[in-house]
């Protein structure tokens, strides 16, 4: 696993070619022998709330996942439903989906982004998509109404994540059970964007991470985990990056996925 090695500095990387002079990422990481468990095999089945992932039987009807039209019409209707079943909510808004295409030229434990115009690879380094700071502020950005924002007690953020075309053997999605890890363990770091920047969470290695994967996800699959939640005494955040699976069979084709961020209401204010 790809962890950040911290410098003092905040870690910089940039989702678009970085001006000159520029790295595509400031940080320096080290790469950490973890062992990876199957979930599929785990004591118990995993709970979004307490180690913030959960695996979902969820097939789509959506036929192809790079049309925004159908997207829009088909997918994220069904993505409300799964994520309101999976948190327990009482009100969800997609407002984020990417398909990220594995380039076997690149290698995996890296950022996940290569050059102009082609679709991003896997993210290879162990990150959480949102901090204590960006996660607030997306609450804002996704309910624009001033009036409605305030009007929530308690929301989250999940990312579903999704197989596309064929079994996921390639560069596996893992992640890591919220309860071992500590705050201290994240460092914040800045994504530079054309427009705007991010802020994400970047983990520095402890032994005692406790790392899972789902082997062979289909594309009926969905990973939902959770990026940030308000309440505390929950999974709040859940460290995940694609790794290197050992001995996978020659010819087996690059990973395909489609991850998507929708924001939840768990609890709305009394009036």
């Amino acid at each position: 696993m790809s962890y950040v090695l911290p410098d003092g500095t905040t870690p910089v990387s940039y989702a678009y070619p970085p001006p000159d002079g520029h790295p595509w990422e400031s940080a320096r990481f080290e790469d950490v022998p973890m062992h990876i468990a199957d979930a599929r095999r785990a004591a118990g089945l995993p709970s979004l709330h307490e180690c913030g992932f959960a695996l979902f039987d969820a097939p789509s009807a959506v036929r192809d996942f790079e049309d925004p039209a159908e997207l829009r019409a088909r997918y994220e209707p069904e993505l409300v439903e799964l994520a309101l079943a999976a948190t327990q909510g009482r009100a969800a808004w997609v407002f984020d989906h990417l398909v990220r295409k594995r380039d076997p030229a690149q290698p995996t434990l890296s950022f996940g982004r290569t050059v102009r115009g082609s679709a991003p690879t896997a993210n290879g380094r162990v990150h959480n998509d949102y901090t204590e700071a960006s996660g607030q502020r997306r609450l804002r950005l996704v309910l624009a109404d001033e009036a409605l924002a305030g009007a929530v007690a308690r929301y989250c953020i999940v990312n579903v994540w999704r197989p596309l075309a064929h079994p996921v053997l390639d560069a596996p999605l893992a992640v890591c059970d919220a309860r071992s890890v500590t705050p201290g363990d994240a460092v914040v770091g800045e994504v530079r964007y054309p427009r705007r920047r991010g802020e994400i969470y970047l983990y520095r290695h402890a032994a005692r991470h406790r790392w899972y994967y789902y082997p062979g996800m289909r594309p009926h699959e969905t990973l939902v985990f959770k990026q940030y939640d308000s309440a505390e005494g929950v999974a709040r955040y859940t460290p995940h990056a694609a790794f290197e699976l050992p001995d996978i069979p020659p010819g087996t084709p690059p990973r395909q996925s489609i991850e998507a961020r929708i924001l939840v209401v768990m609890e709305w204010r009394q009036p």
